[in-house]
């Protein structure tokens, strides 16, 4: 248990106002997106990566598990504590002091507490931008330790392709620092260190600063959207896009249910189809030219007309109801609870898996909108269901089952960006089975005495 003498000498660590204890003030870190939540004892908000290595260092000493967390915006519960009530929460949400652009070398280095919202709008006056773009507001910290890649994944890639350098806390008596900071495009020294933290949700080390690489702000942004008779026809547009070389910042896919839910949410009047959010970026010529050339293939496959737009507020609009696609799902049932699922298959069966998903749906008459990032085969459900019905819980995490199984038996993977955490262990069995005696291996040589985020990803 975390006593009186462990709180005092946290506290001596991180200060009075680092460290909270009231019930009230510990709701906020427990939430998740999962409905089988634990509940957190402490919770440590640590300033600087030296802050943290001492916390570490003492909950190491002293037997106390720790999850670290940043926004909290993970959906399959990787950042909350377990039932036990033993574990201490520590958050990076007040490690928002440094953030130096490198204008040479096109990098930024900043604490891991910064949220991606606030990133791009201190890069604008520069010319640059952070290419992740995701639904949620989330902090660096859990963008690293997800590994998400989001709409500009087709284009920019994920955050571990676009981050050059960390520092981590590792679970030792010391709290020793791996200082795995650089602003080099290409480093082959030694084992790669900075891409096993990524992704690895909090369970191998704490990464409190990063180093990310930045791209120009094209001169040229266009947006536009494009419905579809059939869910195929969308997919077989998404399908030659990519194999014609059309280089496509981004495109995504939201079935019937999610476009009635967009329509009714943001307000907006489109067709209730299958429809592709495309976004394309370059030059004002190229931009117009990988327009017109996809407006040709979504013509080829049954597409309506495609309205596209380089107008800045148009193209906000446009992709504010995309990423307001969550809310939207959950008004068309405020009083069900939601559970974000995400898995990702090979482009060529993302059709097939898809339509097999929405006719397991209308089947056993869930209320659950789909949408997709086409262009990489990773598609996300949001399933509403009433989480105080055992039968109705028992339904959902049946259909989950099913869920995955089919993305697995695809030859996919049970998630493309959400993680493991604690709502997805099963999956990544059936999925990895074979490899999982290595991961426990590296598991328990960085943290042998299980502290960081235990009950994550596997079962030792």
């Amino acid at each position: 248990m975390i006593d009186s003498a462990h709180i005092a000498a946290l506290a001596a660590i991180v200060g009075d106002r680092g460290i909270l204890t009231a019930e009230p003030d510990l709701v906020p870190c427990q939430t998740g997106a999962r409905y089988d939540l634990g509940r957190a004892s402490i919770v440590l908000r640590p300033q600087t990566t030296e802050e943290v290595s001492q916390a570490v260092g003492y909950c190491v000493r002293a037997g106390i598990a720790l999850v670290p967390q940043s926004g909290n915006t993970g959906l399959v519960s990787g950042a909350t504590p377990d039932a036990t009530g033993s574990q201490a929460v520590l958050s990076l949400d007040r490690m928002v002091q440094r953030f130096d652009v490198d204008l040479d070398n096109r990098s930024l280095r900043l604490d891991a507490g910064f949220r991606l919202s606030e990133v791009n709008v201190r890069l604008a006056d520069h010319g640059l931008f952070f290419p992740i773009d995701l639904g949620a507001d989330p902090r660096l910290g859990g963008m690293l330790a997800t590994n998400t890649g989001g709409s500009r994944f087709l284009r920019y890639g994920d955050v571990r392709r676009n981050t050059l350098g960390l520092k981590v806390v590792l679970a030792d008596r010391d709290g020793t620092i791996l200082d795995l900071t650089t602003a080099l495009r290409k480093n082959n020294t030694g084992y790669d260190l900075k891409q096993l933290f990524i992704g690895s949700e909090g369970t191998l080390g704490v990464i409190t600063s990063v180093t990310l690489r930045l791209q120009g702000i094209p001169a040229k942004i266009s947006g536009g959207v494009c419905a579809f008779p059939t869910l195929e026809d969308a997919c077989n547009a998404v399908i030659t896009t990519i194999q014609m070389g059309i280089p496509v910042a981004r495109i995504e896919l939201l079935d019937e249910m999610q476009i009635r839910a967009c329509n009714a949410y943001s307000q907006l009047t489109y067709a209730e189809r299958p429809t592709l959010f495309v976004e394309f970026h370059g030059t004002e010529e190229t931009v117009a030219l990988q327009a017109a050339q996809f407006g040709e293939i979504a013509a080829e496959f049954g597409g309506g007309e495609f309205a596209y737009t380089a107008n800045a507020e148009e193209r906000t609009k446009l992709w504010k109801a995309r990423h307001n696609a969550y809310w939207a799902s959950r008004a068309l049932a405020p009083e069900l609870a939601a559970l974000s699922t995400d898995v990702c298959v090979p482009i060529s069966r993302l059709a097939e898996c898809v339509a097999a998903t929405q006719a397991d749906i209308r089947e056993h008459g869930f209320l659950a909108p789909i949408v997709g990032h086409a262009g990489d085969g990773n598609f996300h459900v949001l399933l509403l269901f009433d989480d105080k019905d055992a039968a109705d819980v028992e339904k959902a995490e049946a259909f989950l089952e099913r869920l995955n199984s089919r993305a697995l038996a695809m030859e996919g993977t049970c998630t493309g960006e959400h993680g493991i955490g604690q709502g997805k262990i099963g999956y990544l069995e059936q999925e990895l089975g074979s490899a999982l005696p290595a991961m426990r291996a590296i598991k328990a040589g960085l943290d042998p005495d299980n502290i960081f985020n235990p009950g994550k990803i596997f079962r030792l």
